[in-house]
């Protein structure tokens, strides 16, 4: 069931897209809001089902292979979409993109992140999959099962290391740089995820664990949102 409810939302997602660009295309601006925001529910709608698979034995190669195989999913039916605030940074700080341009894909970043985990919430609800009503007794999850300078550490290097992985494999074919950066983070994710959820994502992060940060909004902010931001720039100002 919860492969299906994915299947269901890339291809949703993937009407959405396709109407926006016929039907919009004399509204860039527009266009560019709703294509980010539709692009960035994909991701965070399923990322939050996956999230429920982590303990499918055997463990965790299921977890692993889903998140290989839905990060190609995305990165092919995605493109030209960030879903990462941080991948607006770097256009936006280079002056690359108008201010209000990436204010405006930020925003729908966001946006869809929340209406991501409001509409997973009502999914789980109806109870399709056996994991769903146990999900929507949790608080915060606290991905955290480390100190809080660990964790920034670790986000940072993350974001550090996946940046610097997408400016190295541009000129790559597309059809095989989408199997490197699914790969690449799969491998953060099997480093990391126990320690910090290897997120380096601000609005994935958001849309996972909102009430951590409701709860804890300092911490939280400055591991899930300044590390992976600051970790952008580094790679910026490098090279």
């Amino acid at each position: 069931p919860s492969l299906l409810l994915m299947a269901g939302v890339v291809a949703a997602v993937g009407l959405c897209r396709s109407l926006v660009r016929r039907r919009l295309h004399a509204h860039p601006h527009l266009c560019s809001f709703l294509l980010e925001a539709f692009s960035t529910f994909q991701v965070c709608a399923c990322t939050n089902e996956l999230c429920l698979l982590g303990n499918v034995e055997p463990k965790p190669h299921t977890a692993l292979t889903l998140t290989y195989g839905f990060t190609v999913l995305h990165g092919s039916t995605l493109t030209g979409s960030t879903c990462n605030p941080c991948g607006v940074l770097q256009p936006l700080w280079g002056g690359g993109t108008s201010l209000k341009a990436g204010g405006l894909k930020i925003g729908a970043q966001f946006m869809a992140a929340t209406l991501a985990r409001v509409f997973m919430h009502f999914v789980w609800r109806l109870g399709i999959a056996e994991a769903h009503p146990g999900a929507l007794s949790q608080g915060c999850s606290n991905p955290m099962q480390t100190t809080e300078v660990q964790a920034f550490c670790i986000e940072l290097l993350f974001s550090v290391v996946f940046q610097l992985t997408i400016l190295q494999v541009e000129a790559v074919k597309p059809s095989y740089r989408v199997h490197l950066i699914a790969l690449l983070i799969t491998m953060l994710v099997y480093a990391g995820g126990n320690l910090t959820g290897a997120i380096f994502n601000p609005a994935l992060a958001f849309s996972l664990h909102p009430k951590c940060f409701y709860d804890n909004f300092l911490i939280y902010s400055l591991v899930y949102w300044i590390a992976p931001s600051l970790g952008k720039f580094l790679i910026f100002y490098v090279f």
